[in-house]
């Protein structure tokens, strides 16, 4: 009877022991084959991403946190999962990509795109010489210095009324380079970039292009949100 309970102790304990070592090793196994490992594709991704037009930091085969944001950009662009993972589809989806065409034409201007959610600027030839991702407002209600408001970005033809260098102390928050379109509305650099809606009616773009974007993009430049 004892030995019969043994047993069956042993055969538990092996059950659980397979279940809990060799079944997560080969769901592993399975990530890291999905997974772009050798710095040589990272490289050539960085050198992809960068040749359609989208930001990225240095192309050194580093996957940093500028590629992911270049990389979720180029997600959000052609309907992809907004994961930012760098797997073996993804590379084999940016070399086959073409650069995103711009939806307006006219002198050199800034396009804002909130259902795919990216940042555009466009030169005087129609060409999209950038694209970042972008986080706009998520038409939820807040509240500031005692008043209800509802985090709404606005749609339309706007220009580039003022700008401040550096940091900026919100009440909301902090505002980096902020370029202001639309009474307290503007694109500025924010380290809460989430891959969907989520700001208070700002259009927050990744600190590591703020300072170059706010550069590029002087006063007076036409901003269209659609």
């Amino acid at each position: 009877m004892r030995s019969n309970f043994r047993r069956l102790m042993f055969a538990g304990l092996l059950a659980t022991f397979l279940a809990t070592t060799s079944l997560p090793s080969l769901a592993a196994g399975r990530r890291v084959n999905e997974q772009i490992v050798s710095p040589a594709e990272v490289l050539d991704a960085e050198q992809r991403l960068a040749a359609l037009g989208y930001w990225t930091g240095p192309i050194d085969g580093k996957f940093d946190s500028g590629s992911r944001h270049a990389l979720i950009a180029f997600q959000k662009v052609e309907g992809r999962k907004r994961n930012g993972q760098l797997t073996t589809g993804e590379l084999e989806a940016l070399r086959a990509a073409a650069r995103p065409l711009a939806k307006y034409t006219g002198p050199a201007h800034v396009e804002i795109d909130l259902q795919r959610q990216v940042l555009l600027l466009v030169n005087d030839e129609g060409l999209v010489t950038h694209i970042v991702p972008v986080c706009t407002g998520n038409e939820k209600s807040y509240v500031d210095h005692g008043e209800v408001h509802r985090a709404h970005t606005p749609r339309g033809k706007f220009k580039v009324l003022r700008k401040i260098s550096g940091m900026r102390v919100s009440s909301l928050g902090l505002l980096y380079y902020p370029n202001y379109i639309h009474a307290g509305i503007a694109i500025h650099g924010s380290s809460a970039m989430k891959v969907y809606p989520d700001s208070h009616g700002c259009i927050r773009i990744p600190m590591f292009v703020a300072k170059e974007l706010s550069r590029l993009v002087p006063v007076g430049m036409e901003v269209i949100v659609f």
